[in-house]
């Protein structure tokens, strides 16, 4: 299978040619996400035996879990090629036109950020995904006429981490849907050890295990710690990442037991100190910390909420009564989730 990338990071980009090294090419190498695999498998295993292109597929879920990745492996497994692009980098209807044209029988076409694709190249992704057929006027004025070309079967794998924001009509189309959750530590200490041997670094369970709990599930988030270690482990101790220089580096980059790092607790610090602890508007929240709403609501509130740190309510976000212990601060009000107008929380708000 050879991978043609449409739009891709800068080719002297240092990181993301590792982190591609690192990527599973097999549903066998694939790490957690069982329920996921198991699906897949039995759906590419359909497919080929039908001699039929796979049914068309969406991921998603918070970003660094894999969806890149398992497009990449649905395509080895179908012995196929795999073109890749984004919803922005999509502008025009043309541009989706010459893509698709350039597919051959059985291609994966993958679409990264699927739910920002424009409304109009939607449109025209419609026919393509069911009757595999592309509709374009050609000419102007009373002499324009509708061509409609056959395109070869393919299969559309569209990736999200905003499912809500894709429309109803194009998430119809996909045949299988799946959602990838947040892997446990085990899977994790079993990423970064599978990462280790491919980064060639010598690294023990309890090593694997450590960076591997601090990595708030997310492969992603693994690899890159994992590579600040061994670089920590190189420079500092023999080049072996032991638990020893596994928790010195993390506490060098930042990063706490529970694998928070300087912008959570910036972000729990500002709720806690600004806004006594809450309820706090997003845009109110992104403004005091000088970040896009995206950013926050997308990068920093999934992991929070998960750990039970930070709550959603209708007036908006409230630290919870476990972000004030971690943090070592007291509570500021009596039911720990609004702070409201208490005395305490004035005097955070001196801080």
């Amino acid at each position: 299978m050879s991978e043609q990338r449409l739009v891709s990071p800068d080719s002297h980009d240092d990181d993301h040619q590792v982190e591609k090294s690192l990527r599973p090419r097999s549903l066998n190498e694939f790490i957690g996400q069982q329920r996921v695999i198991d699906q897949l498998r039995i759906a590419i295993t359909a497919a080929q035996r039908r001699e039929e292109p796979l049914d068309h597929t969406l991921f998603y879920g918070p970003p660094g879990l894999g969806k890149t990745s398992l497009a990449g492996v649905i395509a080895n497994e179908m012995g196929v090629n795999m073109k890749i692009t984004s919803g922005p980098a999509v502008e025009r209807a043309g541009d989706l036109a010459a893509i698709l044209t350039n597919l051959q029988p059985n291609d994966v076409l993958f679409i990264d950020e699927v739910h920002r694709l424009n409304r109009a190249i939607e449109e025209v992704l419609y026919p393509a995904m069911e009757d595999f057929a592309l509709d374009l006027i050609v000419g102007k004025g009373p002499g324009a006429r509708n061509l409609r070309l056959t395109l070869p079967r393919f299969t559309v794998i569209g990736a999200t981490t905003r499912l809500a924001l894709l429309t109803s009509p194009l998430r119809d189309r996909f045949g299988a849907i799946h959602r990838l959750e947040f892997y446990t530590d085990d899977a994790m200490q079993e990423i970064v050890s599978r990462s280790a041997g491919l980064l060639q670094v010598a690294i023990t369970p309890e090593g694997s295990l450590e960076i591997g709990r601090r990595a708030r599930g997310t492969p992603r988030i693994a690899n890159r710690l994992l590579r600040r270690v061994r670089d920590y482990a190189q420079v500092i101790a023999d080049g072996t990442i032991t638990l020893e220089v596994a928790r010195a580096a993390l506490a060098m980059l930042q990063i706490d037991e529970l694998g928070l790092d300087e912008n959570d607790r910036r972000l729990l610090h500002a709720m806690i100190h600004l806004f006594d602890g809450g309820p706090v508007g997003l845009s109110t929240l992104a403004a005091a910390l000088a970040e896009e709403v995206d950013a926050i609501e997308d990068v920093y509130e999934p992991f929070l909420i998960q750990v039970g740190f930070l709550q959603r309510t209708p007036r908006g976000r409230i630290a919870s009564r476990r972000a004030y212990e971690h943090l070592g601060l007291p509570i500021a009000a009596s039911d720990g989730s609004d702070s409201g107008s208490s005395a305490e929380g004035q005097q955070h708000r001196l801080l």
